[in-house]
Formats: C-alpha cells, structure tokens, sequence
C-alpha cells in the first residue's frame, strides 16, 4: 500500500484532521490540495503550528490569527499541547473523535503525537520518512490518533522535484540524501542570510563566501587549506532541519 493510500484511508475515517505545519516555514508547509479534499469529505481541518519555539512569538501568532481553527506547539519544550486537546474537544463538542495527522515528511508529526500521549507513542527519527504506515494512537478515552506517513502531492512533487529549496527547509528531504548539498546550502543562504550570519557570527556576504566561512568554522578542509563546501554545505543544512538555527 502507497503513502498516500495510507493518508486517503485516514481522511476517510477521520472526524477532525490536524494538518501539520513548520513555524519556520508555515506558508510552505500547507498543502492545499490535501486540505480541500479534506474539506470536499465533510471534514474538521486543524492547523497546528508546530516547532515554534524557533521563530519569534508575534509571527507565529500573526501567522495563527490567518488560519483558524489553529494552536502552535512546541513538542521540544512541552508548549501548547493542553491547549490543543482543549481545542480538539472544542470541536468533537466533547464526543469521542478519531484524529487524522498529515503533513509533509518530518515536519514534526510524531513528535506532536508523543507529545499529546505523554509517551513515545509514535516512533521519532530525525531522518525523513520515518514512519511507514498508519499508527493507531490512544491519546485519551475521547481521543484516537491515527498517523500517516509523510507526503508530497504529486504534482508539486513532479513539478519541483524533491530537492527543491522548499523541501530542504521544510527537512522533507534529509540533507544527508541530497545528490547536490552545496546548490541547495547556497539556495538556504540567499533566502536565510541575516538569520545565518547571526547564528554562526559571520561577517561575509556572498553566499558562495558565506559557506567557505562555515568550512573554516567547522574546521573542514581540505588539502592545500582549500575550505571543504560540500561537507560544510551538508552540516549547515543539518543543523538547520535539526532546528539550531533560530
């Protein structure tokens, strides 16, 4: 069974579903089509924010106050996830419900899952595509969850092929999978460069002199003292879907 068999079962199931979405990236990470067919089944669709504790508060907010219902998250730091029970029963009015959870590959749909059990229901890994199939989750005695595997939409996916800059930031595609890593670190420094720099406290400009700085910096190079882009390409782009970059 394919991934999006999984998902069109769990539509059909479902009673509310939450469409996961990264703080970092939230207009990127909606998939419009998935929510209009959720709307098209007569569904409850939930935006939930996840990994906030990455951005600023006022934009998540701002960003929260254009999609409703929504409630942001953080699973790392235990923020929001009473809030989001209260909200999920606000709109089962109190009934027993089945929650569908989709979203794109390792935006932090298994994380949010553990998070409202209270225990490591759903298997967590930070490598894409972890989770293969659906998983049945008890959350409480009103509340089932049902996961699915992280998807792209076909015809995003044909259209902007999988290491799309999009992609990459969102963490749908693991750095360590990328066949070219410094096209998409210089694509990440053009967009991110302010937020980059202050990070890692460079003074460089360019993109091209940005990622020669960060190979120095992780002390990658190679012989002839010329600086190691690829490797620093692939480490800038972990640490940034590890989300140490704020």
């Amino acid at each position: 069974m394919t991934s999006w068999n999984h998902v069109n079962i769990v539509l059909r199931l479902a009673d509310i579903v939450i469409e996961v979405l990264d703080a970092r990236e939230i207009a990127a990470s909606r998939q419009k089509a998935l929510e209009e067919k959720v709307r098209r089944l007569g569904k409850k669709l939930l935006y939930v924010i996840a990994k906030c504790d990455l951005v600023p508060k006022e934009a998540v907010e701002q960003a929260a106050h254009q999609l409703q219902p929504s409630v942001f998250i953080s699973s790392t730091e235990k923020w929001g996830t009473t809030i989001l029970k209260k909200k999920i029963l606000e709109l089962s009015k109190g009934e027993k419900v089945i929650i569908g959870v989709v979203g794109y590959p390792n935006v932090g749909k298994s994380s949010l899952i553990n998070a409202l059990a209270g225990r490591h229901a759903a298997r967590v890994s930070p490598e894409s595509g972890f989770t293969k199939g659906m998983q049945r989750i008890r959350v409480s005695p009103k509340i089932l969850l049902l996961d699915t595997p992280g998807v792209f939409p076909r015809e995003e996916r044909a259209k902007e092929g999988l290491e799309s800059s999009r992609y990459v930031k969102l963490g749908a595609v693991d750095y360590g999978k990328l066949r070219d890593p410094e096209t998409a670190a210089l694509q990440l420094l053009s967009e991110e460069k302010e937020r980059i720099q202050k990070h890692y406290q460079l003074r460089e400009e360019e993109p091209e002199e940005i990622l020669e700085a960060l190979a120095k910096k992780f002390k990658k190079v190679r012989k002839g003292g010329f600086p190691d882009s690829e490797t620093a390409a692939r480490l800038l782009l972990k640490e940034w879907q590890a989300g140490k970059i704020r």
